[in-house]
């Protein structure tokens, strides 16, 4: 019994190595794949909205998802939320000068290249 188990066990171990190293039917070692990568799908001509969050998937890595992939993701939205934050705060403070009678220009303030 244990002589059976010995050569089934190398039968098995001989059979991976030769489909790994190509000693199979399908002439060479095992194609080559190319990493999956996150296709961003953040549209750059318009702002994020609710459905592009729902619809953004990164791809699974060894361990979880890829850090770059999340951070530039995460980045993005971090400023988006920013400059939407300033115009909402422009907006407010252009609504309570005009209840209060003082004209205040509606202009999107100018960016700083950082």
């Amino acid at each position: 019994m244990f002589l059976f188990l010995v050569v089934a066990l190398a039968v098995v171990v001989a059979s991976v190595t030769l489909a790994v190293v190509g000693g199979g039917e399908g002439g060479g070692p095992l194609p080559e794949v190319m990493p999956e990568r996150l296709h961003d799908p953040l549209p750059l001509d318009r702002p994020v909205d609710r459905e592009d969050i729902d619809s953004l998937r990164f791809p699974l890595a060894a361990r979880g998802y890829r850090m770059s992939d999340v951070d530039d993701a995460l980045s993005r939205l971090g400023a988006e939320l920013a400059e939407r934050d300033a115009r909402i705060a422009d907006l407010e403070s252009a609504l309570a000068g005009a209840r209060a009678g003082s004209p205040v220009a509606l202009d999107k303030p100018e960016q700083e290249d950082r």
